[in-house]
């Protein structure tokens, strides 16, 4: 296929802007790759230069670096088809996964999102041959451990990827059999594991029984919103009216009394609602007892979730809806459970006591004046449960075999997620807004604490 250059101007016009949109959205969350730390859209240039080098198509290119925003960033797919248009948007989606944390473990998600890759359209797979080829070689080179998994999970990916750009999966096929050599392993024989997920130090049988029953707890239905909705035949304009009236930005579109899709109140003209009808997306609609984790995993990707009840979908959550004090309580709850697993996996290593030796003096000091306010409240407590946060998840951090058990691939990594956990909880319990400035950290602390979870259960 012809190069990049041969691009007219509008279409490298478009290119420009989803480079431009994808650096933003990465840098605003401090994205970085993990094991170099560099900025993420490093990644996301080589990926669209692979692209660019097979194809001079504008949406593929564009697309190439907006390949991760949906996943990664609080931009949304209606966010890319309003910048890019729905052919762009489109080729996001199929490069987006639509596993959700309460799917299963890593294998279980991987096999579906296999799957979904398995039906997208040429042109999507073309891209994500691009993104393995480098993706490949970095991990290769920065973590052999996770590489041994990753290597075998590009295999499998490879097999539903076989229509893209034949020298891509050549490339691609190159990369993995350069890498297993490197390794000193047959890909083949390594099985699939989940090295990459955040997994909690394993809990006491009630604890770990209790951690589960209040991830079941707290459901979509908690904080669902009844969906307001308009026959195909009703005036479009008369519904706008209404939903403005009202405050709302979509409704659901109903044919024969059954919710087919929705409406987007901006949208609605002259005519029938019928026209404006926009179909449900796949992974856009889950059930009234569906966990937290996989509202927040579908939120971060859709402005909205709809909820079924009895078949039919009779409610809507936006965004704002975590803001609840049902969602807070659940948030904050999870970072308390995880709390109390590292407290207990200190006590477990360090059952002398001997783990204040990794502490400065001044969390030391911090720690003591807590207990002492502490006692002469009457509470009982001693020393390690004076600690923050903070400082109990970096006592663990310190020892290389924790960190690998716990399952992260460097201690800068880990920093950081202790960094943003703290934050969130911080943000919890002062009230404040978690859903305009904190999303993106939500979207990533729900999915490693159900990954946790999960990863308990196996």
């Amino acid at each position: 296929m012809a190069p990049v250059t041969t691009m007219s101007a509008p279409d490298q016009e478009l290119v420009e802007r989803a480079r431009e949109f994808a650096v933003r959205a990465h840098k605003r969350i401090d994205h970085r790759r993990k094991y170099n730390k560099q900025p993420y859209d490093v990644h996301l240039r080589a990926v669209a230069e692979h692209v660019a080098s097979v194809t001079d198509d504008a949406e593929m290119v564009a697309a190439a670096w907006l390949h991760d925003t949906v996943e990664d960033t609080p931009a949304t797919f209606r966010d890319i088809e309003d910048a890019f248009g729905k052919g762009v948007a489109n080729l996001v989606a199929e490069l987006t996964d639509v596993s959700k944390p309460g799917d299963g473990n890593r294998a279980v998600r991987k096999a579906i999102d296999r799957a979904h890759l398995a039906r997208a359209s040429v042109r999507a797979k073309t891209v994500k041959l691009a993104d393995l080829i480098d993706n490949c070689s970095d991990i290769c080179r920065h973590d052999r451990r996770f590489a041994k998994v990753y290597v075998v999970e590009v295999r499998a990916l490879l097999d539903v990827l076989e229509e893209g750009d034949s020298g891509l999966l050549r490339r691609a096929r190159r990369e993995v059999k350069k890498c297993a050599k490197r390794l000193g392993f047959e890909a083949d024989a390594v099985p699939l594991g989940s090295v990459e997920e955040l997994s909690l130090p394993p809990p006491g049988f009630s604890q770990h029984r209790v951690m589960r029953l209040f991830s079941e707890a707290f459901t979509a239905k908690d904080i669902a919103e009844p969906l307001r909705s308009f026959d195909v035949a009703a005036d479009a304009a008369e519904a706008r009216v209404a939903l403005e009236d009202a405050g709302l930005v979509r409704a659901g579109v109903r044919s024969d009394g059954t919710v087919i899709g929705f409406l987007l109140t901006e949208e609605l003209d002259t005519g029938r609602c019928g026209h404006y009808a926009r179909e449900f997306a796949p992974d856009q609609i889950l059930p009234a007892d569906a966990s937290l984790s996989d509202v927040v995993h579908i939120l971060t990707k859709h402005h909205s979730c709809y909820v079924s009840f009895l078949g039919g979908v009779d409610g809507i959550i936006i965004r704002a809806d975590i803001q609840k004090p049902v969602a807070r309580m659940w948030l904050f709850g999870m970072i308390t459970m995880l709390e109390l697993s590292v407290t207990e996996r200190i006590r477990e290593t360090w059952p002398d006591g001997s783990w204040h030796e990794g502490m400065s003096r001044g969390r030391l000091e911090k720690a003591e004046a807590l207990m002492e306010e502490r006692r002469r409240r009457g509470q009982s407590c001693d020393l390690l449960d004076c600690l923050q946060l903070g400082d109990k998840a970096q006592l663990l951090i310190r020892d290389d075999a924790l960190l690998a058990e716990i399952g992260f691939y460097s201690r800068s990594a880990a920093k950081q997620v202790i960094k943003e956990l703290e934050s969130l909880r911080n943000n919890l319990a002062h009230g404040q807004d978690i859903v305009t400035h904190d999303w993106a950290q939500i979207a990533r602390m729900t999915r490693r604490l159900e990954s946790s979870i999960a990863s308990l259960e196996r």
